[in-house]
């Protein structure tokens, strides 16, 4: 069976007034992508008996599978487990196995057992039961007349579990299909239009079973190429091919061929070369070193980074002159350097980069125009390279496009070409 469709409901009144954001469908999809299976629609609906049959109903219609998240909990608003049990014409059952590993966590955590956690050990007896070692509120895998509805928690890292030991190596035994790998090719500095322009006679020469996507960020824009056919090996020979055609068109913005962010690019380079970086942050409110934190084994490039917010802060920990901070003022190219040479210094790194801006919503300095943004790179050698940038959104959007442009800053430094 190949091209198998796919849908996914995700229940909760929560998902609908915006108080939880829904990630559990996007980590599916991506889960099943790899698979080669295509998620069709993604559904959200609330814990409504109507909407949710509605929707079940509906979704059935189209795909031949289709995974549901969200309430299975022990709560009244909970009435996913109950209403498949009804729809699919079964009746609850305890389950013996479930209800020992409920009562072991019970146990363990020394908390009293309700009957209401008794609950949760009831299953339909017309499904087979996924075993959830996260939690208590086990998966239900249902066949009915040739489609496969699965239910699972709404609790991300119990779904995750539940599909990463129970559903995914099940679909991967009962299902076949063609093989589908995604090549990229990471761009930073410009824009999606000029690059559309630039290989567009690439673009209009791929073949049909392969298709090429624009994907915008902050900054950067990442090519994906998606290939789908029957031999995985003749697939990936001509995705190489045309990602290799990409690359040469567009090498003087090309900063990756692997789907990885810019704060990875920049701690390959960092550990190819045996240095470290560290940062001097000011609007950037330590972004910069949060997501270089995010890498596994950041302490072997990674000194630090000082959030001199204050102004006092950039004077008593990075030194910058009270003379700096009055003639030029907080948000210059003068401030910027000193910074940078302070992080040098205190954090004694091999190279630091500096950040000082305003990022609004409005001014208290006249001199100083919203979104306004100075950085300045430097290594321990005393070579400093500084630039300005100016920002046109919001405060939120302004700090991100300020973190991108900083690492793009770091990487062309790194590599000679600033």
């Amino acid at each position: 069976m190949s091209n198998i469709k796919v849908s996914i409901i995700t229940i909760g009144d929560e998902l609908l007034i915006g108080q939880t954001i829904d990630t559990n469908s996007a980590w599916i999809a991506q889960k099943l992508n790899a698979l080669g299976i295509d998620v069709i629609r993604r559904v959200a609906v609330g814990d409504d008996k109507l909407a949710i049959t509605s929707a079940l109903d509906e979704e059935l219609s189209k795909s031949a599978i289709v995974l549901i998240t969200g309430g299975l909990g022990p709560t009244a608003d909970d009435i996913t487990k109950p209403l498949l049990c009804e729809y699919f014409g079964g009746k609850l059952v305890v389950d013996e196995i479930v209800l020992a590993h409920i009562v072991d966590i019970f146990t363990r955590r020394n908390r009293p057992f309700l009957d209401r956690n008794m609950k949760q050990a009831e299953l339909p007896d017309n499904c087979t039961v996924l075993f959830n070692k996260m939690g208590t509120a086990p998966g239900m895998w249902f066949d009915k007349d040739g489609k496969i509805i699965i239910a699972m928690p709404g609790v991300p890292f119990e779904m995750m579990s539940i599909m990463e030991d129970e559903v995914l190596p099940r679909f991967e035994k009962q299902f076949i299909s063609d093989a589908l790998l995604h090549y990229s090719v990471i761009t930073a500095g410009e824009g999606e239009s000029f690059i559309a322009e630039k290989i567009q006679d690439i673009e209009e020469s791929l073949p049909v079973h392969i298709k090429l996507a624009y994907l915008p960020g902050a900054g950067n824009v990442k090519l994906r190429l998606t290939g789908r056919g029957k031999d995985p090996l003749a697939l990936s020979v001509e995705l190489d091919k045309y990602q290799k055609q990409l690359a040469e068109r567009l090498r003087n913005i090309v900063v990756a061929l692997e789907d990885i962010p810019m704060e990875q690019v920049i701690a390959k380079i960092l550990l190819e070369k045996n240095a470290s970086i560290g940062f001097a942050e000011s609007c950037t409110g330590g972004n910069l070193g949060h997501l270089i934190t995010q890498i596994p084994g950041a302490t072997d490039f990674f000194c630090g980074s000082i959030v001199s917010y204050r102004e006092e802060i950039k004077k008593n920990v990075l030194g910058v002159k009270q003379e700096t901070l009055d003639n030029n003022g907080v948000i210059s190219e003068q401030t910027a350097i000193e910074m940078v040479q302070g992080a040098i210094r205190v954090l004694n790194c091999d190279y630091a980069l500096s950040v000082t801006g305003l990022l609004g919503p409005a001014s208290d300095d006249d001199e100083v125009e919203v979104g306004t943004v100075w950085m300045a790179v430097a290594d321990k050698a005393g070579t400093i390279k500084t630039k300005k940038f100016r920002f046109y959104y919001d405060r939120l959007r302004n700090k991100e496009m300020a973190v991108q442009a900083a690492f793009r800053m770091i990487h062309k430094f790194l590599l000679g070409d600033l």
